[in-house]
């Protein structure tokens, strides 16, 4: 059966993307949707992947138990902007979402993604934990859809303030045991990726012909 396409917002609208494990990465991309909707016009949809197994007789549920909904690939192709979110893997990002974008040739071949603005975020157990390598490790897949990368600037006081998450690459969390969760300066930074996103989707996404 052919599946029908997914009706247009007519606002610009920031795909929020990710997979979390223990609820750091979860919490990070709602602070990124709160900077998507501070933007006048901009709306955000936030969305996760489920878990993979190796038991491939034993799917997951079509609906998650708890939380957003898992994202459909046309959702991908009809966003006006992405920004994923990843814990860290030794370095990487998680299987999950690893698996999630690598099911997106179709979108890739049709050049959907092109010139849209993207950003990455990621958590991590300890402040050496490869939040750099799993934040770059995120941008090839973009990069490869032709998608335009947005970071974090140094001219925001909380990069260079932060005692615990956050770089020019992405925002970030250190999930310390002791940690009461997200620092002030990593939740800020979350939302200043989010900001920075949709103010360019605003900028780039077409408008309906008048």
């Amino acid at each position: 059966m052919r599946r029908e396409a997914l009706p247009k917002n007519p606002m610009p609208e920031v795909l929020v993307l990710y997979y979390s494990r223990n609820g750091a990465t979860a919490e990070l991309a709602r602070h990124v949707c709160r900077g998507v909707e501070s933007v006048a016009g901009v709306t955000a949809r936030l969305r996760t992947v489920p878990a993979v197994t190796t038991l491939i007789e034993a799917p997951a549920p079509p609906v998650p138990g708890s939380g957003p909904p898992y994202a459909s690939f046309e959702e991908l192709a009809g966003c006006d902007g992405l920004v994923l979110g990843s814990p860290t893997r030794f370095g990487n990002m998680a299987a999950p979402l690893k698996y999630f974008l690598d099911g997106t040739a179709a979108a890739w071949a049709s050049g959907a993604l092109v010139g849209k603005p993207a950003a990455v975020f990621t958590s991590t157990s300890t402040q050496h934990g490869g939040q750099e390598t799993t934040l770059l490790s995120m941008m090839l897949p973009l990069l490869h859809h032709g998608m335009v990368l947005v970071g974090l600037p140094y001219t925001a006081p909380a990069l260079t303030s932060t005692e615990g998450g956050g770089s020019p690459y992405g925002a970030s969390h250190v999930a310390r045991r002791e940690g009461p969760g997200l620092t002030t300066d990593e939740k800020e930074l979350a939302r200043l990726l989010g900001q920075r996103v949709a103010e360019l989707a605003l900028r780039l996404a077409p408008r309906a012909a008048s």
